[in-house]
C-alpha cells in the first residue's frame, strides 16, 4: 500500500511543536483544552494519542475524533473507555503515513463521533488530522515530557502541513 516516509530533515523539524505548546500536568493541559474548546467552539476537536485522549476523557472533554494506537512512549497504554459511534481500524508503520490510514482519518473527521485505532504508530497522523480537518478545527497531540500541542486548522497551518507532506518520500 502506498505510504509517505519521513525524511531525517523533517524528523528534526517535527520535533518542534506545530502549534501552541501547553506545558503542565495532565489536568492543567486538559483544563486548557476545555477552555479553548469552550471559547473557540472548533468545528471539530480531534485528539491524537492515547495519553491526551485518556486525560481529556477523564476531564469530561468530548472530542469529535480520537486517534489512538494503545501505546504510550512505545509501551502498552493504560486502557480507558470511550463512547464513539464509529470505530475505524487501520495500520501505520513508525515514521510513515500510510494512505489507508489517511483515508480512515479523513472519513472519521468527516463523520465525527469516531475513534481511529491504529495498529502501529499514530505519531505522524497528527499531520493528517490537521490536513483533513475543516478550517476552524482544533487538533491536539501530546508533546512528551512537556504537555500538549494545540494546532488550529487555519488555512495557513493546513498549507504548512501540505508542504511538509508534499516533501515526504513516497514508497509503495
Amino acid at each position: 500500500m502506498p505510504k509517505l516516509l519521513l525524511t531525517e530533515a523533517q524528523r528534526q523539524l517535527l520535533k518542534k511543536p506545530l502549534g501552541e505548546l501547553v506545558v503542565g500536568t495532565p489536568s492543567e493541559c486538559s483544563r486548557k483544552i476545555k477552555e479553548v474548546q469552550d471559547a473557540e467552539k472548533p468545528r471539530r476537536l480531534i485528539l491524537v494519542g492515547d495519553t491526551v485522549s485518556r486525560n481529556a476523557n477523564q476531564f469530561g472533554i468530548k472530542p469529535d475524533v480520537m486517534i489512538i494506537d494503545h501505546k504510550e512512549k512505545r509501551s502498552k497504554a493504560v486502557e480507558f473507555t470511550y463512547e464513539k459511534t464509529r470505530v475505524f481500524r487501520t495500520r501505520n508503520e513508525p515514521g510513515t503515513i500510510d494512505l489507508l490510514a489517511w483515508n480512515a482519518i479523513a472519513e472519521a473527521i468527516e463523520k465525527g463521533d469516531s475513534v481511529v485505532i491504529v495498529d502501529g504508530e499514530e505519531d505522524l497522523l497528527a499531520l493528517v488530522a490537521v490536513a483533513a480537518a475543516p478550517e476552524g478545527s482544533l487538533v491536539v497531540y501530546g508533546q512528551p515530557e512537556e504537555g500538549v500541542v494545540l494546532v488550529r486548522a487555519s488555512r495557513e497551518m493546513k498549507n504548512e502541513i501540505r508542504r511538509i507532506v508534499d516533501n515526504m518520500q513516497r514508497a509503495d
